[in-house]
């Protein structure tokens, strides 16, 4: 692709939960298009040495230890984001409880309570403190692309674990409600919604098998497209959303999900 067709070319993108799994493949993929990114993430080796690969692109980007559910932290974030590239074009909330950090698939009766709100203090409550952290710069410098991750399970009600659905939920209407309040300040906030993705190898061959042959038995079926999701189907969106593409959409969810849930 040539140099001037690059779609995030220079932007500047703070990825949460960036260092790894999903995350690290948004992040890559939006080095490609000429991003220069911040990569946020609770695990600063991992996030280091995802930098590596972007700076092996050639091109700029920044490791940050965060915790999303801190205020203090999403500030600290914003501002060193700020201080080493001068403004911020583009978030990417992606952070969450569910994939690397395992939770408990139960009945809603028997969800231990401190793991909803462990749950919530990071997929919601993060999500809008770092969306806080960053609206003041991107009002200053006079616009700004928020993309907020969720999930297709809110659509299709997954049972046994209502806190990561209910969580999900919360995200879609943060992004309706947002998208409302910081339009006149020509700030996009959009969200997408994935389904069932493989993104990560466990590391042990058995596991592995196990989720593809899961995939294949039980969620391929219900799909228009019969094939397993992978991270790489998710990358078009986010840079979409992140683009120009997408200076007149705000307020909207996109299901990426090989055809599931439609709506």
């Amino acid at each position: 692709m040539a140099e001037g067709s690059l779609r995030l070319k220079d932007k500047v993108v703070i990825i949460t939960g960036g260092a790894q799994g999903i995350g690290r493949v948004y992040a890559l993929g939006m080095a490609d298009e000429g991003a220069q990114l911040v990569i946020v993430d609770v695990d600063l080796e991992a996030a280091e040495a995802t930098v590596r690969d972007i700076r092996a692109k050639g091109r700029e980007a920044l490791a940050l230890k965060t915790d999303v559910s801190s205020p203090d932290s999403t500030q600290d974030m914003a501002r060193k984001t700020v201080e080493s590239f001068g403004r911020i074009d583009v978030l990417v909330n992606n952070a969450a409880i569910f994939g690397k950090i395992r939770i408990s698939r139960v009945p809603f009766y028997e969800l231990d309570l401190d793991e909803w709100d462990r749950v919530f203090a990071v997929n919601l409550k993060g999500t809008l403190l770092c969306c806080r952290a960053v609206y003041p710069q991107m009002k200053t410098q006079g616009g700004g692309k928020i993309v907020n991750i969720a999930s297709a399970a809110f659509f299709s009600g997954n049972p046994n674990y209502v806190h990561y659905v209910a969580s999900k939920a919360g995200i879609i209407g943060l992004t309706r409600a947002m998208a409302r309040e910081v339009g006149d300040y020509n700030i996009n906030v959009n969200c997408i919604a994935p389904g069932a993705t493989l993104a990560e190898d466990p590391g042990d061959k058995d596991a592995w098998e196990g989720r593809v042959k899961r995939f294949n038995e039980i969620l391929l079926p219900k799909r228009c497209l019969k094939r397993i999701q992978y991270p790489e189907d998710l990358v078009g969106t986010v840079i979409f959303l992140a683009s120009s593409d997408s200076n007149l959409i705000t307020g909207q969810t996109i299901v990426v999900d090989g055809g599931n849930v439609m709506r």
